[in-house]
């Protein structure tokens, strides 16, 4: 397993040509969490990146989903300042609200936690885990605290009206598409906050989602079993409608940058 200082990474959402979606937004966070890791990030990051779409192969069948784009993108920087741009097939989710399981989230020292750093397998691990157990995703934990999704960031609905996602400060990533949709959650009348969510707290919610550069947003249904809300509701019509108007308006090319 790679040392977790090795390199920085995001997945970007990619349309097969020039475009990538919030590209600004993932630049932006991959110089972040470089500067925290100590690496140096090329001073032409955004340019490298728009010349190697150019040369990339399609990875495969296009994602065709209207709420999905048609490919992602691993954008990283290695510690020795090194660039790559690799592409990746996006699978197909379903309409039908998800299964999660809660399992362990990984740890790591400070100031690793909280960034997209190389030792990215453990994410990975957690969502075959999940599909093991005949669940969809794994939502991780920290003792009590929800940190993180595999590959996805949580966003649950309280009865207080309010969206809430884990905390930075407790873990969790700093989620670019949670900032995509932000803007069209809170026009919507939903005010979007971080805060300490417990397993308890999810079980009350009126109503939770996940969501990601390739996933897009998903309703959940359950965690270990058991119910959460009214799934398909006023969050996840409100994410959706915020997400497929990013997918309208928000691509950025050579030229935007």
């Amino acid at each position: 397993m790679p040392e977790p200082r090795s390199a920085v990474w995001s997945a970007i959402a990619w349309d097969g040509e020039s475009s990538l979606l919030a590209a600004d937004m993932h630049f932006a966070r991959i110089r972040r969490h470089a500067a925290v890791l100590g690496i140096q990030t090329p001073d032409n990051l955004a340019e490298s990146v728009f010349d190697a779409l150019t040369g990339l192969e399609i990875p495969g069948k296009t994602n065709d989903s209207t709420d999905q784009a048609a490919f992602l993108v691993r954008v990283g920087v290695r510690s020795n300042g090194e660039l790559y741009v690799e592409p990746t097939a996006i699978r197909t989710w379903p309409e039908d609200p998800l299964a999660a399981i809660s399992l362990a989230a990984p740890t790591w020292d400070e100031p690793v936690r909280g960034t997209k750093h190389a030792e990215w397998e453990p994410y990975r691990d957690a969502r075959l885990t999940a599909i093991e157990h005949g669940a969809d995703i794994a939502l991780l934990f920290e003792e009590d605290i929800l940190v993180d999704g595999d590959r996805c960031s949580p966003l649950l609905l309280d009865h207080d009206g309010v969206a809430y996602h884990p905390r930075h400060s407790d873990g969790a990533l700093d989620s670019v598409t949670i900032e995509q949709i932000r803007p069209g959650l809170e026009a919507a009348g939903i005010p979007v906050r971080p805060a300490k969510l417990t397993l308890n707290m999810i079980l009350r919610a009126s109503e939770m989602v996940v969501c990601g550069s390739g996933m897009g947003v998903r309703a959940i249904g359950s965690i270990d079993g058991r119910t959460i809300g009214t799934p398909r509701s006023r969050l996840f019509q409100a994410a959706t409608d915020a997400w497929l108007s990013r997918l309208e308006v928000g691509w950025i090319t050579t030229k935007d940058i």
